[in-house]
């Protein structure tokens, strides 16, 4: 994931990038831009590129704990993706819950680094997951 403009007050207008594979020997490159911001109870995003649509972001607070709700409505223009879904489609869905699994496990780490309280903390967690070895023998990651 790549920064590209910051935005303004809240987070909107910011424009981030994102590169995502599975185990196929595809990626996807995603423009994500923040659209609206509820801080502190979410945001909502536009995506563009391989993949188009809008994302919600909504935080709710549970004592100690916060429950994230993310409702992502998009449509796959990938030509790859967008013109043999029909016939492919247990594969998509199988290389989708795989890249899912492989970005929560990511996130969690990615928690627990930011929620380190010494750096000696942080640098005990583990790296995130590599990407899947297809990706890196295509050289797809990079």
């Amino acid at each position: 994931m790549k920064e590209l403009e910051p935005g303004g007050e809240g987070g909107v207008g910011k424009l981030i990038s994102l590169r995502a594979g599975g185990w196929l020997p595809y990626t996807l490159r995603i423009n994500f831009r923040t659209t609206e911001s509820r801080y502190p109870h979410g945001f909502t995003m536009e995506a563009t590129g391989d993949l188009e649509g809008k994302g919600i972001w909504t935080f709710e607070p549970e004592g100690q704990f916060v429950n994230v709700t993310y409702d992502w409505t998009i449509r796959a223009t990938k030509p790859i993706i967008d013109k043999l879904s029909f016939l492919l489609k247990p594969i998509f869905r199988s290389n989708h819950n795989w890249t899912m699994k492989r970005g929560q496990e990511s996130l969690k780490l990615e928690l627990l680094r930011r929620r380190a309280q010494t750096k000696e903390e942080s640098a005990a967690v583990p790296s995130p997951p590599r990407a899947s070895l297809v990706v890196r023998l295509l050289r797809l990651d990079r």
